[in-house]
């Protein structure tokens, strides 16, 4: 029985590179699956999903218009999962079809994104995944400033914290990077292991 599953985690977590590695393990099965992202991450090409270690496949753009329900059901060869990068982005209608596909089409749906914000708030896709998700998995990562688990993400601006500012700025490790509860709040704290010495 097919489910929908969110996995979450903070910028750099790997979200990416698991969605590539799925895709591939279905595909080497002679088994087709639907890859898509939101149309609003552009950091490198329209419609394409990209890893930060260079993969990169190409994936359909949705958009808060897109009627994902009605794109699968039209297709002619039914997938064997849909994959979505950047899902946090997906707007309320766009989880609610990604539910419908789960239910009415028996397809399943792994979502990949952040949950949370640069102001610690969800995302509204993220929001409605944490509701109707059948399944959801953290993909964690370390602090960039400890070792300790990442659980937040912090938007900087020539190297200094941000916490005002629009929810959506495409960016990458130049503007985010993953950081615990502490070192969000207090990211200009050197290391542990710098204090030790």
């Amino acid at each position: 029985m097919a489910q929908l599953y969110y996995k979450y985690g903070t910028m750099n977590s790997g979200k990416t590179i698991e969605i590539l590695k799925v895709a591939h393990n279905y595909e080497e099965q002679n088994k087709p699956v639907v890859i898509m992202t939101s149309a609003l991450d552009n950091r490198d090409t329209f419609g394409v999903v990209s890893s930060r270690i260079g993969m990169r496949r190409e994936a359909i753009p949705i958009s808060d218009e897109t009627d994902i329900f009605a794109y699968i059901e039209q297709l002619k060869e039914k997938p064997y999962c849909i994959l979505i990068d950047e899902c946090q982005f997906l707007s309320k209608k766009n989880v609610y079809d990604l539910a419908k596909v789960v239910d009415d089409l028996n397809v399943p749906v792994m979502a990949f994104g952040l949950k949370n914000d640069f102001q610690n708030e969800l995302f509204e896709g993220s929001k409605y995944l944490l509701l109707l998700a059948d399944k959801i998995d953290e993909i964690k990562t370390i602090c960039q400033y400890c070792s300790k688990k990442a659980t937040m993400v912090l938007r900087t601006k020539d190297g200094q914290p941000v916490y005002e500012g629009d929810q959506i700025q495409i960016g990458g490790n130049e503007t985010y990077i993953p950081v615990c509860r502490k070192h969000y709040f207090h990211p200009d704290i050197t290391n542990e292991v710098e204090k030790a010495k």
